[in-house]
């Protein structure tokens, strides 16, 4: 079997020959005026569709149930970097191994690259022990409030790319940011229903740090920020403890990654004669299939808020 790094060096070296035959090409101006825009994950994707509206094709490279943890580039994806006209990646280190990548193409090619979470200003970002000195959590879009940053900065890259549309840019984007603050407002008063005592997330994989602060509730994971490393024995022996003790009724288990390790879980708790339920799937590092209601980022929100809420005791507040 090929390995993942053999793949991603595999990957690197196009990446570097790319480059090369690329280093003179001026930007791509469409005749069409369309946009082409390459989005690493389904959430920026969907930002820049609704901002962009029919102004924009967006390509995504990691879609419906890809772990971006443990995404290996293709060859795909050089094609869809040198027919852009703009790339759009999270940054804070989600999509570590095509970073310098990325930002070599765009370059070369005199194409805007832009991490668009790196506009979060840093005292809001949340360290990520596990990745050594200065490292944050890339988890940034379960807090709506911080990924509005996000959108703000995908408005700003697109104006800067399409400035003969710019009023167009901007309308969208007010739009779509009275939507996010809506849907924080109700995230809160919902989140704020579940008893204080109920009020634990526990899930296996540790990528709802944010959307925990943002929403007042206690989350644990024995599983760390990235998916590459399995949760132990004694990872999941931890978590048994957090459950029994804090008489935690229901876990979650996420759309990306197996659920054996949430399934160990519920096994332990069981034999020590405490039942606690599968609250049921949310959606952390990706979103759902597109075309539903978890397939956009609001609905991803919406979806994850309302299902732990009524798993957890909690009443889901009237959508604005």
């Amino acid at each position: 079997m090929i390995s993942r790094k053999l793949l991603v060096g595999a990957f690197v070296a196009l990446s570097f020959l790319l480059v090369a035959c690329t280093s003179s090409v001026e930007p791509t101006n469409n005749d069409d005026g369309i946009l082409d825009v390459v989005a690493t994950i389904g959430q920026i994707q969907d930002v820049t569709e609704n901002i962009g509206g029919d102004l924009v094709d967006v390509t995504v490279l990691m879609g419906q149930g890809v772990d971006p943890h443990l995404y290996v580039p293709i060859e795909s994806d050089l094609e869809a970097f040198q027919n852009a006209d703009v790339i759009l990646y999270s940054g804070i280190n989600l999509e570590a191994q095509m970073i310098d990548v990325m930002n070599q193409i765009g370059e070369s090619r005199g194409v805007p690259t832009v991490a668009v979470a790196e506009t979060i200003p840093q005292a809001q970002l949340l360290d990520y022990a596990g990745g050594g000195p200065g490292t944050s959590d890339p988890h940034v879009w379960g807090d709506v409030a911080l990924w509005s940053f996000a959108a703000e900065s995908i408005r700003d890259t697109l104006v800067a790319a399409d400035p003969d549309n710019a009023e167009i840019y901007n309308a969208n984007y007010d739009a779509y940011k009275s939507d996010l603050d809506a849907l924080h407002g109700w995230a809160i008063e919902s989140i704020a229903s579940i008893p204080d005592g109920q009020r634990k997330l526990v899930t296996a994989h540790d990528a709802f740090q944010y959307f925990g602060k943002a929403y007042n509730i206690e989350v644990f994971a024995p599983q760390g920020i990235s998916t590459a490393a399995e949760a132990s024995v004694a990872d999941i022996q931890t978590a048994v403890d957090y459950i029994v003790t804090n008489d935690v009724p229901a876990i979650f288990f996420e759309s990306a990654i197996p659920i054996d390790t949430v399934e160990a879980m519920i096994e332990g708790a069981s034999a020590r004669e405490h039942s606690v339920e599968l609250g049921g799937e949310l959606f952390a590092d990706t979103m759902g299939e597109p075309g539903t209601l978890e397939g956009t980022y609001l609905g991803m929100i919406e979806h994850n808020v309302t299902v732990i809420v009524e798993a957890l005791g909690g009443t889901v507040a009237q959508l604005p």
